[in-house]
């Protein structure tokens, strides 16, 4: 189970850098009592068949986990929504890409806090793969976006200790930047 919003959202993004995705947008947006995610990549996309089924907990895609044979992360996305007053769509082409869209309500009680979402963001900016993502994050009026390659260069690559650290440091002040 997750225990906060940070690692649905990393959950829901890292399936777009799996199925292949050259480029990915994720952006947050905060506004009005509500918190919606868009997730939208040009990844291998889902059929009609494997799209029907994809909130089935008992089932994921053919191939995509060696080890088991249930995928829970869209189910529990599923959960997590709809026990919080949001809602969730997921479109999806194969070949083309998918796009999922959630959202939460952001006063509701059973809602888990957000979590440590600068932590969620770099461990995706971080995962192997040549993929583009572009991370956007919006409260109210204020937002800020910036892609993992402007990233790495900013900071020196994401490859070091010095890179990752500064790259933190970065997207901890656009956190609180946003909050102010």
């Amino acid at each position: 189970m997750h225990a906060t919003l940070a690692d649905v959202i990393a959950d829901t993004a890292q399936n777009s850098i799996e199925a292949k995705a050259k480029n990915i947008s994720l952006s947050i947006i905060e506004e009005g009592g509500k918190i919606f995610v868009k997730i939208k990549d040009d990844g291998k996309g889902m059929d009609e068949t494997i799209l029907a089924r994809a909130f089935n907990p008992f089932y994921t895609e053919p191939g995509k986990h060696d080890k088991r044979k249930v995928g829970l992360g869209l189910p529990i996305l599923k959960q997590i929504c709809e026990s919080t007053d949001g809602e969730v769509s997921l479109k999806s082409a194969k070949g083309v890409g998918t796009e999922l869209d959630y959202s939460f309500s952001a006063k509701h009680i059973d809602l888990p806090p957000m979590g440590d979402l600068v932590e969620a963001v770099l461990m995706l900016f971080n995962y192997p793969g040549d993929f583009e993502l572009v991370f956007t994050h919006k409260i109210g009026e204020e937002e800020y976006s910036i892609s993992r390659s402007e990233l790495a260069d900013a900071v020196g690559g994401l490859e070091t200790i010095d890179g990752i650290t500064l790259a933190k440091e970065f997207l901890s002040s656009q956190e609180e930047a946003l909050k102010e």
